[in-house]
């Protein structure tokens, strides 16, 4: 059934890959379908394990470690029953391996590093790779690194090729203490701790009454 013109525009949750310093965007990932749940943790950097240390006892030393779990499903149920060739011809291989190859450095910097080691040479270190976003919405647009990174194929066609899955990822968000303020990444991340402070600038406020107080003794 077709939506209504009057419907809202449903927005998509994605990856994007960018470069961290010149923006420049490399790949966009459109997810299928929206996870049903995003699960956050903060882990809190600042509170003082010593007691009695009444200098650290109120200081944030930091951002918190901030880390997302999302369960996303794969599905090319539809464009088989279509007729549609990339479906027919590997199932949902190419949506798979546009997620995968995030975590993979590329082919060709792998084999650049094994001539380079060939010849004798010592690599300083590995080419830096594109910044990864999470974008689930205008006020989310998130710099991450994965951490999980789990698929499991339900269903398959007569070559074997994979027509269901669900992957599971873990990803922990980029601050500025990991990229800087300079970086485009950390740019993203004090949008996105902005955001924050001005929503939070929009909820009610609590009373003391609703606390069952008249102040603060």
């Amino acid at each position: 059934m077709a939506n209504s013109p009057d419907s809202p525009r449903i927005l998509k949750g994605g990856i994007a890959l960018i470069d961290n310093q010149t923006a420049n965007v490399e790949r966009i990932i459109a997810l299928q379908y929206n996870p049903d749940t995003v699960t956050r943790s903060l882990q809190i950097k600042g509170i003082s394990g010593e007691s009695g240390d009444h200098l650290e006892a109120l200081r944030l030393k930091g951002p918190p470690v901030e880390t997302i779990k999302v369960d996303i499903e794969i599905d090319a149920t539809d464009e088989l029953e279509a007729g549609e060739t990339g479906a027919a011809e590997s199932g949902i291989h190419s949506q798979l391996a546009a997620l995968e190859t995030i975590v993979y450095p590329a082919s060709e910097s792998l084999l650049a590093a094994n001539a380079v080691a060939s010849s004798g040479s010592l690599e300083i270190a590995p080419a830096q790779g594109p910044l990864t976003l999470f974008i689930f919405g205008p006020k989310r647009i998130l710099p991450v690194r994965f951490t999980e990174f789990s698929i499991t194929e339900e269903s398959f066609d007569v070559n074997l090729n994979p027509i269901r899955a669900k992957v599971s990822l873990g990803m922990r968000v980029l601050s500025v203490d990991d990229l800087g303020f300079g970086a485009k990444g950390g740019g993203l991340f004090i949008t996105y701790l902005q955001s924050k402070e001005q929503l939070a600038t929009k909820a009610a406020p609590g009373t003391f009454s609703a606390l069952g107080i008249t102040g603060i003794p």
